[in-house]
Order: structure tokens, then sequence, then C-alpha cells
């Protein structure tokens, strides 16, 4: 990596991140046909009504005093102009969503998708190596598996996507001086359904900090920490996406995780490669059928 590049990719802004999370975000919703009237009348009238009581509840049994309640009027104003509600949104509630959402699965297990997935990512061949550059800096990676059915059944031509943050804890096309699919691509699973990607191993990271959000951490008093993850979605026609992040032991943050989104099950089981360069590991991923 050059200087030039590590100096552009490290003066990445929280602002300008979630801006581009926000615009993603409604991108997705656009093509999606998603319309603010889908959800039924009565769903949002109990459900505003339910949060709007509970945090006048809060205010009344925990005595919030105007300073109090001017400081989070503040707060919530930068948050938007930061652009930073896909980054809060996801980081403290989206891993309870998941769970309602996911509950009926009998396959793989879930976890949360995070603000930083982007689609179409470029697609490869079952034993392709994801894009990167040339001078990439971490630990070689080679990911293989099997995409199969609860039943047992292979599931050839499965599409598997991933992407992860670089050896500094940054996403491609969230931070300045990354190419645009920089540790992003989708692979397409052979006739026994089996996979082998060729990455490199994340890092852990802080998320933004320099933002709303981070404001909220530093006067809370939490960390900002995630630990080294891998993102995935994994899908095969006639069956349930299943979208989730795997982690690898050993990692301080895997049990104080700040967006609560590491499970037993999703934790990975690397071992050295045979010719010494990087690590081996080896998950399968189990679909659902659909309804």
């Amino acid at each position: 990596m050059t200087d030039i590049s590590f100096e552009a990719e490290t003066s990445a802004k929280a602002a300008d991140s979630g801006a581009n999370a926000s615009a993603r975000f409604r991108e997705r919703m656009a093509s999606a046909g998603t319309r603010s009237g889908v959800v039924d009348t009565e769903r949002v009238n109990y459900l505003a009504t339910k949060v709007v009581k509970g945090l006048n509840d809060i205010i009344i049994s925990d005595r919030v005093s105007y300073e109090e309640y001017n400081a989070l009027k503040a707060w919530l104003i930068r948050v938007g102009e930061d652009g930073e509600w896909p980054l809060f949104l996801d980081v403290w509630l989206e891993h309870s969503v998941e769970e309602v959402a996911n509950e009926h699965r009998e396959g793989s297990k879930g976890t949360i998708e995070g603000p930083y997935y982007i689609d179409g990512s470029p697609e490869l061949p079952w034993n392709g190596t994801i894009p990167m550059r040339d001078d990439e800096p971490g630990t070689p990676l080679e990911f293989a598996g099997q995409v199969r059915a609860v039943d047992g059944t292979p599931l050839s031509g499965a599409k598997v996507e991933l992407w992860h943050a670089d050896d500094l804890g940054f996403y491609s096309q969230f931070a300045p001086g990354l190419p645009e699919w920089n540790l992003r691509g989708s692979w397409t699973a052979n006739e026994d359904g089996r996979f082998e990607i060729h990455t490199l191993r994340p890092a852990p990271y802080q998320i933004p900090t320099d933002g709303a959000c981070g404001q909220l951490i530093e006067a809370a008093g939490w960390h900002a920490w995630r630990p080294a993850h891998l993102h995935f979605k994994v899908s095969a026609p006639g069956y349930e996406l299943i979208t989730t992040q795997l982690y690898f032991p050993g990692d301080p943050h895997n049990d104080d995780d700040i967006a609560t989104a590491v499970k037993p099950e999703l934790m990975l089981d690397p071992h050295s490669a045979p010719d010494g360069e990087g690590v081996v590991v080896n998950y399968d991923f189990v679909l659902d059928p659909e309804g």
C-alpha cells in the first residue's frame, strides 16, 4: 500500500461514511419498491404508541431534566446531520430485529447485516480470489465449505457473497483511497455446492467515533470495538437467504462486541495453511427452504 492511499484511507470521516450508508440504504429501498405505506397502519399505531409511551415512562421514572432533554435533542439532530442513523440502528438495534426474523430457521445461524453491504459485487468462480490491491496488507485466508439444504442436499450454483474490512478496519466505498470493490466478491458454488474463497483475515476495528455515535459512546463510557469478522450473504433458488457474520476465536471483543452480534455458532476454527502461508478455515452454510 502506498503512503498516499494509506493517508487517504485513514482520513475517513464518520459523516462521509454515514452519508454513504444513508444513500445506499435509500437506493436499496427504492429498488425494492418500498413505500412508507407498506407496513400496516394498525401495526404502526401499536408500535409507535408503545415506543413513545416507553420514552415518556423513562422521563417520569428517572426524573429527566430539561438539560438532559435538550442534550438528547441536540444529539438526535447531530445523528441526522452526520447521516449516522444507519450506523446507530444497525449497531444497537438490528441484533434484536435479526433474532425475531430468524428464530424459525433450522439451518445456519444468522446475525446482523450492518451498514456496509453493497449489492452487485464482482462475480467469481467457486474457487476465486476476492478483489484486492496488489499490496493489500493482511494474513492470507482460504475459506472453504459447502452450501446445502437442511436435508443435506448440496445446492449447486448457490451464491456466496462476502465483504469485510481491510487490515486497517475500513470498508471499500465507505472510506477514501480504496478501490470500489476492494475485499468484496460473490462466488458461485460448484455442482457439489462447494466453494473455496481466497481472501485475507480481517482485523478488529472501532466503529466511527468522530460523529454522533462516537459522542454517545464517549458520554456513556462505552468502547467502540467490533471483533474481527467476515460478512456473508448465502442464497439459492427456492431457499431462504441467510445473512451472517463469522468470527475468530481469541478476539478480545468476542464477548463484548458493541453490536451484540456474536453467537457461539458463528465462531470459526482456523488452522495454519499447509504451506505455512496464512490460515485455512472450513465452514458450511445450511439453508432453509422458502415457505
